[in-house]
């Protein structure tokens, strides 16, 4: 699957190189933008199946998928698996569901990402799922699925956003590709006009600082 999900990226140009300030606030010589994905309808619609594969083996009802990048493939996704699909947004500088849009008591959540980085997302994105309750604990987050993990190190730890989500809210939090897999992949197996030699480097440089250990 690995394989067929980075030849994906190639086809839509995902994945660039060149000066990069992340929503993190951390600087890379490598992103991933997820929105070129959306310029091939049949990309995006293959991204949503390989997601919706990955979350085969849990039991769920709705996907919630956070604006602005996770919305159409949380909409891919759930047409695929068969699921309610809602996404979160932001309003007014603030994370909200979207208006008119409600769970309801007893529901399973599983949330959908197109990138973690430091994890800064859910810590937006549970607190306004969870405030749909109206008594504790009626609303369960089952898990949390990514198309691609950057592997930095989450916000005053050293361990990986997905690692750390896991830990603090009981949920598996996975990912289909990871950033590793995705160098890997255009610089060992492609012809380098994507990643250098130069921008492996600096790559390999900026994972020795912000790297998850």
């Amino acid at each position: 699957m690995t394989n067929e999900v980075l030849n994906l990226l190639e086809k839509a140009e995902g994945v660039l190189h060149g000066h990069f300030c992340l929503t993190s606030g951390l600087h890379s010589d490598i992103y991933f933008q997820c929105a070129k994905l959306y310029q091939y309808p049949e990309i995006t619609s293959e991204l949503g199946k390989r997601l919706a594969e990955q979350l085969a083996d849990l039991e769920f009802d709705t996907i919630v998928a956070p604006a602005i990048g996770a919305v159409i493939i949380g909409y891919e996704t759930a047409k695929n698996a068969k699921k309610r699909n809602l996404f979160v947004e932001r309003k007014d500088g603030e994370m909200q569901l979207r208006r008119g849009y409600t769970l309801k008591k007893g529901e399973k959540v599983v949330i959908i990402e197109d990138v973690t980085t430091s994890g800064k997302s859910i810590e937006e994105t549970y607190p306004k799922i969870k405030a749909q309750e109206t008594t504790p604990g009626a609303i369960k987050i089952v898990g949390e699925i990514v198309s691609l993990n950057r592997q930095e190190r989450a916000l005053d730890t050293t361990k990986s956003a997905l690692d750390t989500i896991t830990e603090k809210y009981g949920f598996p939090a996975k990912a289909i590709v990871s950033m590793e897999e995705v160098v890997d992949a255009l610089y060992t197996n492609g012809d380098k006009t994507i990643i250098t030699d130069e921008i492996k480097q600096a790559i390999d440089k900026y994972y020795e600082e912000f790297g998850a250990k």
